[in-house]
Formats: C-alpha cells, structure tokens, sequence
C-alpha cells in the first residue's frame, strides 16, 4: 500500500504542473445533454416526449427539450415511470434494466424514496471520485496521508434483493462497486464490516479494531462521524483520534453542513486537519471542493445536466412545492448571491428533476456553490425567510462564543396569541447550559444574518423559546423511526406531522430538557 500512495502522491504533484485543457460550462453542459438525450431517445420516457424530434432541431434542441419535458418531483417519476423498472421493465427511463435502486437517505419525515442508479451513474460516480482525487493536489496534504487508509462510514454494502433488482443506500451501493485495488488496500472497514446489514454492529467492530488500522482519509456524515471518532477514543483510553491515526490528515463531509460541528470536531483532534465538503446524493455525485477557500465546484461533464429555479415565491408555494412552470436558468446563466433549486437531467433515467436542494452560487466563474437549505426545510411564518444555513450559522456562533458542543438542533414556527414564535430544540451533552443565554445569542445572530427575520422580529415573530435536550435524544428519535445508520439526518426543520410526532416522542419517553427559555 505505500508503493500506491507514494504513486498516488506523486501522480497529484505532476497533475498540478501541468495545465490541462478545460472547456466552457456552457459547452460541457450542452454536451452532456445531448449525450443523455441521444441515449433516452428510444426509452419510453424518450420516445413519450419525443427526443428524437428534440434533437433534430439541432441549433436549439435544449430549449426544445425545456420546452416538451415538465419538471418532475420524485412522486411524479415514481409513479409514472420509475415503478416499472422495479417490475423488471427495460429502457424505461434510461436504456437497459435497473439494476439497483438507492433508498434516499433523507431524514424522518417521510418513508425512504427508491431512486434508480444504472451502471452509467455507477460510473459517473467513480469519474467524479478520481476528479476529487486530483483535485487534493490543491491542498496541502502531506504526501504519507495517501499511503494510509480511508476509513468510509457509509452505508451497508450488503444490499437486499427484491427479485428484479436490488436496493440499499447509495453509499453502500457505490462501495459495492468500488475498484477492486481500492477495496483490497485502502478501503476501510474492510467488506466482512461492511456487509454487517446493521448499523451499530458494524460501528462495534470498527471501534474494536480501530488500533489496527492506519487512517489516513476518512469520510461520512458530520454527527454519526463524530459518534465513531468519541467511541475510538473512549474504548481505546486516548486523549483524541491523533493518539490512535496520527497519520488522519483529511476529513471528507456531506450530507449535512460542517459548520455546527466543527468546534466539537476540533475538541477530537491533536492537530489540525483538512475538511473537504462534497456533494452527493442518492440521485448521483455533484461536486467537491477543489480548492483552498473556494465553494463546492460543480462536476459538469459526468453525465449531469443542470437548470435552477430561483427559490422565491414566484416559484414555490409556502410549503416549498414547486409552481408550474417556472422559468430555469443554465450553469452560465446564474447569478451569485441568488438562492436557487437544483433541478437535473441524469444517466440514471432522472429527467428534469427537482432534487429538492437549495444553493447559492459563490463564484460563477469557477461554478461553485454553496448548499444553504432544502426546498421543503426553510421556515417562513412571516416572511422571515430562515434559511439552514442561517441556522447553521447561528449554531455555530451559539457554540464557540458560549464554548458549548451541539451535536443536533431543530426548529419549528408556532402560532402564539394569532402571532408566530419559533421553537428552537438544541440537543449537547453540556449539563450546564444556560437556555436563556441561548436564546439572546441565537436572536442576535439571526438578525445580523437576515434582514427579513430582524424586520419580523419587531412585528409578527413575537418569541423565541429554546428548549436544551441531551444530545442522544435526537439520536434515539432517530433509531425509534428506523433511521439509525451513517446516512439518516434530523431534520433541521420540523413541520406538520414530523413535529406532532417529535413532540408526542418527547412526551412518551419523559424527555427532560436541561434548561429552557
């Protein structure tokens, strides 16, 4: 495995000297679209919507194509088309059966989505992989990192049958099909783990053998991550993850933002290490951040093709529907600073999808993007428009300046005396928690970070309640809804039945809060 990382190491040096051609966003993207519509052109979704005729219109054929194709929401695709790949059907919405389906990580709100993944995604996930790989010459990472191992806190990769195809966590899946030299060197915990269907099985053997391993890399979920890295350190006795992996130098995150984790991050480490976010979903790999400072880069030529719809309420109902119709734009054609929907073309047979992400573009010229939220998961009462990552800036501020560990946090919009209050649950392990000082802090922050939020703090949002619960209860929330394991997430806002829910959990198991105000 050293011979490998030392030609890893060196094969990134030489990758920097040289400048390799890049083309413009615009052409990638025209080129990946016509790609996926010349392989969709004799499906049935290609033929319904008339690909061929899409693209013998050859100057124009992507307006034609955002003419004839609506956009589609996961029930929509579902129901009209992707259920007949689960029967076996073939050259439904892409050609050839499927083979896999990804259930959707998601978080507790609604029952896991089946999302098709062929063995072109498969590819364009590994495709993207290597870019990552190339991309680390960017940083300064020392060379010995690469002969170490990576330690991939994924999913299951034993995957259930479901007589015609089988399903089971992208993350499983893509590790499942990994190159065979990356599974037999570097790849940790190893298949035997890996196939452990249940979670925490394979969480007490990664722990156990955790001394047996030298970590280079490791990758995963910012809050199930952190469980790992406390549980090594407690069961082997040392002071932090350094003590055990001294050679740990990379962190590889997604899922969710680092942000409100990084502090408590820090408390694990004996030196500082790099964080690289990445963007990937169970509907395909997106992006990674390339570069030192620089937002999450956009891969465009993986076979992804990518229109955005300004989240504003032109375009989305109250509950975060999609309206009719709505105007998109085209990689070249987004505005920094502007908050928009991610809507995407696929090789696995996604056509004009609403993947229920909200970006913000950071720098155009390079297409990087910022992910601030989910369509369904900002919360507006009053038009305060609070977006995740203001709260994920408020949390994070709330913890280094009050030197607490938040490891989870929600937040839902009440009615109070025909007005509105948001009711903040903020889950550490602190036992001494001052809720009011909280309270204060999270205020003050929100109204530097939103204007529309410190306008309405004067009117219509009358309160802020915080309720401080130990951390573990959103943990076992979690595994009481069959949600435990490396990929599941809390949701960061809670409406509607979620909440009703949350609260009835609350009551039922005598959930006592630490502090509240």
């Amino acid at each position: 495995m050293a011979i490998l990382g030392n030609l890893i190491a060196r094969s990134l040096k030489l990758r920097k000297q040289f400048k390799l051609p890049v083309a413009s966003p615009q052409t990638y993207q025209r080129h990946a679209i016509r790609q996926l519509l010349e392989r969709g052109q004799y499906t049935a979704f290609g033929k319904h919507y008339g690909f061929g005729d899409i693209l013998s219109q050859e100057i124009d054929f992507i307006s034609a194509f955002r003419e004839r194709v609506p956009i589609c929401t996961y029930n929509e695709m579902y129901m009209n088309w992707w259920h007949r790949c689960q029967e076996g059907e073939e050259n439904v919405t892409w050609p050839g059966k499927v083979k896999y389906f990804a259930l959707s990580s998601g978080t507790s709100e609604a029952a896991s989505k089946h999302i098709p993944v062929t063995q072109d995604m498969i590819r364009s996930i590994k495709k993207v992989g290597f870019k990552q790989l190339y991309s680390m010459a960017n940083f300064k990472i020392e060379p010995i990192t690469f002969e170490k191992g990576i330690l991939m806190l994924g999913g299951t990769t034993s995957l259930y049958e479901k007589g015609e195809y089988y399903e089971g966590d992208m993350s499983g899946i893509s590790a499942k099909n990994m190159p065979r030299w990356m599974s037999s060197l570097v790849y940790k915990p190893g298949k035997r783990i890996a196939k452990r269907p249940k979670w925490e099985d394979r969480i007490k053997l990664i722990v156990e053998k955790a001394t047996q391993w030298d970590v280079g890399i490791v990758c995963g979920v910012p809050a199930w991550v952190q469980i790992v890295l406390e549980r090594v350190i407690k069961y082997h006795g040392a002071k932090n993850i350094h003590e055990i992996w001294p050679n740990l130098n990379v962190y590889i995150h997604g899922g969710v933002s680092i942000e409100p984790y990084k502090e408590s991050f820090k408390k694990l480490l004996d030196k500082p290490i790099t964080f690289i976010e990445t963007y990937m979903a169970s509907e395909g790999s997106f992006g990674f951040k390339a570069r030192p400072g620089g937002g999450i880069k956009l891969v465009l030529n993986a076979g992804i093709f990518y229109e955005f719809i300004p989240f504003t309420a032109d375009n989305f109902d109250d509950e975060g529907n999609v309206k009719p119709n709505p105007e998109t734009f085209l990689v070249h054609e987004v505005q920094e600073g502007v908050e928009y929907a991610v809507v995407i073309s696929t090789c696995s047979g996604a056509w004009r999808y609403i993947i229920g992400d909200v970006l913000r573009f950071t720098n155009t010229r390079e297409y990087e993007i910022a992910i601030v939220g989910r369509t369904k998961q900002f919360l507006s009462l009053c038009g305060e428009h609070m977006s995740v990552d203001n709260m994920n800036k408020a949390i994070e501020t709330v913890s280094k300046q009050l030197n607490i560990t938040i490891r989870e946090f929600a937040v839902a919009g009440k009615t109070l005396d025909n007005l509105f209050a948001h009711q903040w649950y903020i889950g550490t392990d602190n036992s001494n928690v001052d809720a009011q000082k909280v309270k204060e802090l999270l205020d003050e922050t929100l109204c530097k970070l939103n204007d529309d939020y410190e306008v309405e703090r004067t009117s219509a949002l009358k309160e802020v309640f915080v309720e401080i619960l130990p951390a573990n209860v959103f943990i076992d929330y979690l595994r009481a809804k069959g949600k435990e394991g490396a990929m599941s997430k809390f949701p960061r806002v809670l409406k509607n039945g979620t909440l009703a829910d949350w609260e009835k959990y609350l009551a039922d198991n005598k959930v006592h809060e630490i502090s509240h105000a």
